[in-house]
């Protein structure tokens, strides 16, 4: 559930409350006062987040637009957070399993609510779990897809948050990488797909790491917030036991210059561009 910091290159790419409809015509409250209650794809889908602490970013919509989704198969969402890209999948994908997994306490139980609020518990679970753990977790090969949006600033590295959940979802404090990638491993079944969106920075750890998990790359884009700036975010989808040979599809651009979204970004914050993919497969 990693996420752009205020002083990131994707600072307002990740911001995405101005383009979440709000519930009854305006932001409504939830019971709990420090909670806001928000809707995506025009109030199909609503979600519970807190307010002044990890906000949904345009990260896990990208990454849910990426992954690779087939017919009855069962996905884990590492890091889930409030459990919105679980939900995404779940919504648009009608015979998939989803299990989310998060190891803050408060974050896993707001998930939980989410699910329930949607209606989705037949189809989406949450665990709390440490990714460092995975074994007390789930069982080993029990899974056909992983989704992960990790942390991926170093613990030292950058602007910390005070606030707990900021700080966990940004900065590699409740495992790294390698822990993320461990977890996956474990959790895949041979030729399982993970799925990930990382900083493009560390591009080159992230595909050695896969490559040292038992994940060979297979599909990479990168991610623009213009098309004439250098990329900020990549994302990647590789293969438990697969061959070598990557895919490089044309980069996302995710602004036109003053004219807001780009197209494909635009449809993807409606949920247009996931529910035409869903179709046609």
């Amino acid at each position: 559930m990693g996420a752009a910091d205020d002083m990131s290159p994707v600072k307002s790419a990740s911001r995405l409350d101005d383009n979440i409809d709000d519930v009854n015509g305006e932001r409504a409250r939830s019971p709990m006062s420090e909670e806001t209650l928000d809707a995506l794809f025009h109030g199909k889908l609503r979600f519970l987040q807190s307010r002044s602490g990890y906000r949904l970013s345009l990260d896990a919509l990208l990454l849910a637009h990426f992954v690779s989704v087939q017919p009855k198969e069962t996905v884990v969402d590492l890091g889930t957070g409030n459990g919105v890209i679980p939900l995404i999948l779940a919504s648009l994908h009608s015979q998939v399993s989803i299990t989310g997994i998060e190891f803050q306490p408060a974050m896993a139980e707001r998930a939980e609510r989410n699910v329930k609020l949607n209606g989705l518990e037949r189809k989406v679970q949450i665990r709390r779990g440490d990714v460092r753990a995975i074994d007390t977790v789930a069982p080993p090969e029990s899974f056909d897809g992983v989704v992960c949006n990790p942390p991926f600033r170093k613990p030292s590295s950058g602007r910390i948050s005070p606030n707990d959940e900021k700080r966990v979802a940004r900065h590699e404090i409740q495992g790294d990488l390698g822990d993320f990638l461990a977890a996956a491993t474990f959790l895949l079944r041979l030729k399982g797909r993970m799925a990930l969106i990382y900083s493009a920075r560390r591009a080159v750890d992230l595909l050695s790491s896969m490559r040292l998990a038992r994940v060979e790359p297979k599909r990479l884009r990168m991610v623009h917030s213009f098309a004439d700036v250098d990329a900020s975010l990549v994302l990647v989808e590789g293969i438990k036991g697969g061959r070598s040979g990557i895919e490089v599809l044309p980069p996302l651009i995710i602004y036109r210059r003053d004219k807001g979204y780009s197209a494909e970004v635009a449809a993807q914050i409606a949920g247009e561009r996931l529910i035409s993919q869903c179709a046609s497969r």
